[in-house]
Parts: structure tokens; sequence; C-alpha cells
């Protein structure tokens, strides 16, 4: 997905072993669609050679402050002009000390010197050399000038002590990256809860009772309202998703754990997204002890869950938006529609669990998103862009809402 068309990103690479790690992120980057520049300082080619980053950004790797390669231009404040995101990392101890103090012998520290854009700062070293009071005081400067520290992994380190002071995987730097640059922070201030993933009844100690949803519809969602700046809650039921970064996650594990997270939350909550399959049903009684098999047929008795939209329906302030999901085998349009009424919903995405490439359990879906005023089909679309189509248009639905609101 190309996420990063048209943003300029700027690397900076430090003296330490895990200098290495990137080219990994250089790649990524170059991929979904940014220009990447690197620069190194003179220690850090001793890890990785310039041209691995050329060939992997298609741009000239730089080094030295009176760098050749642009003999018309001003290298260091025409990147430091043109650059929407600075990352330094590995930053090692001597890079972070010469940021604090302002510092510029070389290019790497010029060009941030010179420049306004977000800059991100992650730390790499020895544990000893990371926890000094020192370094902690140059770290804790540079927050206040503005940079986002990205806290040390823990592990083992090149010098073989076990501590903090790894470089985070790549992925996470670009998590952080993607955070900054991704998307308009058209919800910045806005507080969203998304619920997502099924929920698991328990028959015994060892059996319960759940559904096939895998949680990634309700996951999707809400990676996109973090990327558009949304203080998010994502109530998961169990899943088997790596957690979405940015995002306050309360694991929950029955329909009645759901239900009081909800309650808990829902005061606090401008837009709530409920995605998840929670249970409609439960075992009336639980046994302590493992069912054993025997012969002929059992029984189960169940009892209904608690009604989650319908507690948020007759408890919901004014002014919040609530967008609900039907997953329907039949007569989707019209059973949607009843529950979009029923509900005192502003939204509902309805899905049809027979229509191929939707439903659970794979990466596409095939949704219609009902409101009061009509139907928007969506045709088949990976749940990520589901995601984003959803959202511009509980963005537009809530603005007018607040506007019509404000008038009363």
């Amino acid at each position: 997905m190309q996420n990063l068309q048209g943003k300029h990103i700027l690397l900076g690479v430090c003296g330490g072993v895990a200098a290495y790690k990137m080219a990994n992120v250089a790649s990524a980057l170059h991929k979904a669609g940014a220009k990447v520049s690197v620069i190194m300082t003179e220690n850090a080619t001793q890890f990785i050679t310039p041209l691995t980053f050329e060939a992997i950004t298609n741009h000239p790797c730089i080094v030295d402050t009176f760098t050749r390669e642009f003999p018309h231009d001003i290298t260091h404040i025409s990147l430091a002009k043109t650059a929407d995101l600075i990352l330094v990392a590995p930053a090692t101890a001597n890079v972070i000390a010469k940021l604090a103090h302002g510092i510029a012998d070389d290019m790497l520290t010029t060009v941030l010197l010179a420049s306004r854009c977000k800059k991100l700062i992650a730390p790499a070293m020895n544990t000893a050399m990371l926890e000094s009071p020192v370094t902690q005081d140059n770290l804790k400067i540079l927050e206040k000038y503005g940079a986002c520290i990205i806290a040390p992994a823990s592990g083992l380190l090149a010098c073989k002590d076990i501590g903090s002071g790894k470089l985070p995987e790549p992925k996470v730097l670009i998590d952080y990256i993607m955070r900054e640059l991704a998307r308009e922070k058209t919800l910045a201030g806005t507080r969203v809860t998304i619920t997502a993933g099924p929920t698991r009844e328990s028959l015994d100690p060892v059996r319960y009772l759940t559904n096939h949803s895998s949680g990634r519809m309700g996951y999707a969602i809400a990676r996109e309202a973090m990327l558009r700046g949304a203080e998010v809650i994502l109530i998961s039921g169990p899943v088997a998703l790596d957690p979405v970064p940015f995002v306050q996650i309360q694991q929950v594990i029955t329909a009645q754990h759901m239900m009081q997270a909800v309650q808990k939350v829902l005061p606090a909550t401008d837009i709530l997204i409920k995605a998840a399959a929670v249970a409609d049903y439960r075992p009336i009684s639980i046994s302590d002890h493992k069912i054993k098999k025997m012969e002929g047929d059992q029984q189960i008795t169940l009892e209904r869950t608690d009604d989650i939209l319908g507690w948020v329906a007759r408890n919901r302030r004014q002014g919040q938006f609530v967008c609900g999901f039907s997953m329907e085998t039949q007569d989707m349009m019209a059973n949607s529609a009843a529950k979009l009424d029923r509900k005192k919903l502003d939204m509902i995405v309805a899905n049809n669990l027979k229509v191929e490439g939707a439903g659970f359990g794979v990466d596409t879906n095939v949704v219609t998103i009902i409101t009061r005023d009509g139907a928007v089909e969506l045709p088949l679309m990976r749940k990520d862009e589901v995601a984003g189509k959803l959202l511009d248009m509980i963005e537009q639905r809530f603005q007018i809402k607040k506007d019509n609101e404000n008038k009363i």
C-alpha cells in the first residue's frame, strides 16, 4: 500500500552495529512510495557501505559535509528544507550529545540543526551508556526541543551484555514514521473506541463456544483511526494478531467482559465502532471440571448474553457517533436496516458471509455501509482499504452531526 507517496524522509545512520538494520528500513520506505535520503556519519560507514543505501533508494548517500554530489546546491540547507521527517537510527550517545547541545560538525548534525521538521531519535548503545545520567539528560533535552525518542528494545547486545539499548526492529521504526506521515490528522482530538474479534463462552475448563471472527476488520479500523490522529481504544476478544501500535488495547474474553469494557469507556468516547462478533448466547452453567464423554447425546442449555449495542442506545450521550456491524447469510439489507433502527445506530456495516471474499478469516471484505440516508456498496477490497472508506464516511457524518447539534 503506497502510504508515503510524495513524502521525503531523511535517515540519519550513526556508527553502531545496528546500522545494518537501516537497510531494511530504507527499502520498506522506498517501496511505500517515499523519497528516501540517507546521511551517514563517517563511523557508520565502517558497519554498512553508502553504496548499499544508494542501491536501495536510488539516491546518493551523503557522508561528507562538502559533498560534490550537488555542486550547485547548499546541500545541508536544501535537505533540511525539503524533509518531511528525519529518523536518526541507530542514534549513538555521541550524536545524541551533539544534537542536544547544538553541535554541528558533520553533515548529519548540520542538517538536523537546520531542519524544522519532526525528528525521531532511536538510541542504540550499551546499557551503561544509555542509563548514564548524562545520556538521559541529553535525551530529555531533545524531547524538550520537540524530538520523539523511540524507546530502545532489550535483549542481548553486541557487547554480549543483556539489557536495554538494542535498536528496535525495522517494523517498529516504520510504525513511528507511518504514524507521523501516512495520513492527515483529521481525527486529532477525537476519542475512538473499537471492538474487535470474537468472544468465548466457557462450557467447562477445556471447552468453549465461539465464532470464526479473526479480528482483522476491527484491527484494521483501529490502525486507520490511529494514523489519522485519533486517541484509540481497542477492546479485543481473543485473536492471533499483532497489537496495533500506539493504541490502547484492552483484552477481553467473554461477552460480559466486553460489555463491562464498553460501559467503562463509553462516557469519554466520541466515536464507537462495534466490529466485534459477540456471542448472542452462553451456557447457563459452567462445569468446574471437564465434562466427560458419555453414551448418547447431551444437551447444552443456553441463555442470552448482554446486548451491548442495546445498552449503548439507552446510555449514549448527545453527540456520540455509533457504528455497528451486521454479519448476515440471508436478507442482508433488510436485517441490517432493521438493526440500524432497533439499536438507534448512526451507521451499520453489513456483509454477507456467503459472498466470496467477505467475512471471517480473510484479508478482504465486501461490505455495504448503511445509514438512514441510504446505502453505499463497496466492491471487494482489502480490509485496510475498507477501514479507510468507512472512516471517511464516519468523519463526514460525525462532523455534520456536531455542526447540527451546535446549531441547536
